[in-house]
């Protein structure tokens, strides 16, 4: 609303410790029981017939190609045949009941985190860029995704894999699976070696991805200011800037994650030499057969496949890893929803019926610390009266407001309503009974109507209709092509600036609300727009507690007090009367006003 807190630099990632951050992704996975078994299931199904496969092929090999045995061997064949193709059936029901447990998994996450955004405290929003925001809820949840569908079937496949082929080498030959091992030490260390890296740079790569995503996202946004002071040139620096060390960073993360397969791969081919060269020399010595240094040239792949994919799947779990410690670091924000007992001040959640009997008390508030915005501010709304709150920009009017909707916390000094601190109050049941009008009119994707309905959701077509009439919206919206069903632009662009105001008044004509503020719901109109809106406004005022920040004062002189705010501090209130006699502060503002407009 207005003014607030300056926005502040992105905060950088810090990365969490990888096993608690993994046991909190097992935490959303489990609650997917059923299509876990499934793929335990038809893993440890396709794993034994693929390390079976092997066995069969060095037995048919000795038994029927050696002794020349056709009939054998057609039947080994066939026997072979049945065993890969159910191989490959059962590997396709894993990875089509793993898709269904990823996606559910990461919808879960995802919500909550949307959740989680709605409540949030606007302070969290004040320091953080949306496109920082929008890669956590897109990027590192696609990165998880991504990793659930490919990771964890390989993890249970290789685990299956490793130890079974380690088993039925062992079983054919002691000597021959010494040398089959034989290379895991040099794997060990290079894949240790390259991965200490990988992590850094991927969580950097993220972190990048964000700054990326929310300077396009505010340039894009602010367009018209762009062009109109010719800044396109300067934009595209920026972005190139920006852009380039995304790039660097990529580049690293990237290149260190593609060397562990070509590493692997040539740890395999190593290994593939040392088996042929040693089971060549002890079939020579009829140590053991043809048939087993075949099924041993299998098995030393099965062997190093698993490997070889945990090597590579493990870059893949570090930018999952990454982009789920900065889901969390969401997830582990306070709520602004959460009772805060800090201070003594027990939450009532019962429903409120607000008569709107509003006071300050010697309230101090600071967005930054040492930087006081408001000092010692007092004031009184009887139920029913209009306090008007003027003076320059800056100069704390807005955190006023911002302080009774209790977006933000006073540091000193105590706010009430109907005699109750609003700090015992739910925080969901006062923002219910207050409606707000901002000066910059925010309209959502969808038609007027929907729009509108915003205010109370329950409400019915009629009454919705009749809200636009109070606030003199419904002539102007019947004339559009679609009426009330007409769909709205981004923030409502096919709409002039007027309108949207008038509209947002209908929202919180149709919310009835006990407390009513107006933040310079007239600003940026045209005169015969402003008396419409002027028109809809005192409508909405009409027997409610209404607090109206205003720059234009001729359009306040009606208001029962006018605090005048200079600095933080209330220097002058009174009736526009009183004030104008007074020949202070407001009176110098309002003479300056008409001297302008004459």
């Amino acid at each position: 609303m207005g003014h607030g807190p300056a926005r502040g630099p992105v905060v950088k990632v810090r990365a969490k410790d990888s096993k608690t951050t993994i046991l909190r992704i097992w935490g959303y996975l489990r609650q997917q029981r059923l299509g876990l078994v499934l793929v335990l299931i038809s893993t440890a199904l396709s794993s034994a017939l693929s390390l079976y496969a092997p066995y069969l092929l060095g037995r048919t090999i000795d038994l029927n190609i050696v002794s020349r045995n056709a009939s054998g061997l057609w039947r080994m064949c066939l026997l072979l045949l049945w065993v890969y193709g159910s191989s490959v059936l059962c590997t396709w029901i894993q990875q089509f009941v793993m898709v269904g447990v990823s996606q559910r998994t990461v919808q879960t996450m995802r919500n909550d985190l949307f959740v989680k955004f709605q409540t949030l405290p606007l302070r969290y929003f004040d320091s953080r860029t949306h496109g920082e925001l929008m890669s956590k809820t897109t990027n590192d949840i696609s990165n998880v995704s991504n990793t659930l569908n490919q990771s964890v079937i390989q993890l249970i496949s290789s685990v299956f894999m490793l130890f079974g082929s380690v088993a039925m080498m062992l079983y054919q030959s002691l000597w021959m699976t010494l040398v089959t091992i034989i290379t895991i030490p040099l794997v060990t260390i290079s894949t240790k070696k390259v991965s200490s890296y990988t992590r850094k740079y991927f969580s950097l790569q993220q972190k990048n991805l964000g700054d990326v995503n929310g300077f396009v996202e505010e340039t894009i946004t602010g367009q018209r200011v762009v062009k109109a002071f010719q800044r396109e040139e300067k934009a595209l620096q920026e972005f190139r800037a920006t852009n380039n060390h995304l790039r660097k960073v990529g580049i690293k993360a990237q290149s260190l994650s593609g060397s562990m397969g070509p590493l692997m791969n040539a740890m395999g081919n190593l290994n593939f030499a040392i088996i042929a060269v040693a089971g060549g020399w002890m079939s020579f010595h009829h140590i053991i057969t043809i048939g087993t240094i075949v099924s041993f040239i299998n098995y030393s792949r099965q062997f190093s496949q698993p490997i070889n994919q945990l090597a590579n799947q493990y870059n893949m779990v570090q930018s999952a890893v990454a982009g789920a410690e900065r889901v969390f670091e969401v997830l582990d924000e306070t709520s602004e929803y959460e009772p805060d007992t800090s201070q003594g001040h027990p939450v009532s959640h019962q429903a409120l019926h607000l008569l709107g009997d509003v006071k300050f008390q010697d309230v101090s508030f600071r967005y930054v610390e040492g930087v006081d915005v408001l000092k010692d501010v007092s004031l009184h709304a009887k139920p029913g009266e209009t306090i008007a709150l003027v003076g320059p920009t800056g100069a704390g009017k807005t955190t006023v407001v911002n302080l009774l909707t209790r977006f933000y916390e006073i540091q000193s000094g105590a706010i009430s309503i109907d005699g109750a601190d609003i700090r015992t109050l739910d925080k969901r049941a006062l923002r219910s009974q207050l409606g707000i009008v901002l000066q910059d009119a925010y309209l959502f994707s969808g038609t007027i109507r929907e729009n509108i309905r915003f205010g109370r959701l329950l409400a019915t077509d009629d009454e919705v209709e009749s809200a636009a009439k109070l606030a003199n919206a419904d002539s102007f919206i019947r004339k559009l092509p679609q009426g009330y069903d007409t769909p709205l632009a981004t923030e409502g662009a096919n709409l002039s600036h007027g309108q949207r105001q008038l509209i947002t008044i209908a929202r919180a004509i149709l919310a009835d609300p006990a407390i009513l503020i107006l933040d310079e719901a007239t600003s940026s109109v045209d005169t015969r727009t402003e008396l419409h809106i002027q028109e809809a406004m005192h409508r909405l005022m009409r027997g409610r507690t209404s607090f109206v920040i205003a720059h234009r004062l001729s359009t306040i002189q009606n208001a029962d007090q006018i605090l005048v705010i200079q600095g933080g501090e209330v220097v002058e209130r009174g009736t526009h009367e009183d004030l104008l006699e007074k020949r202070g502060v407001y009176h110098d503002l309002f003479t300056s006003q008409f001297i302008r407009l004459a």
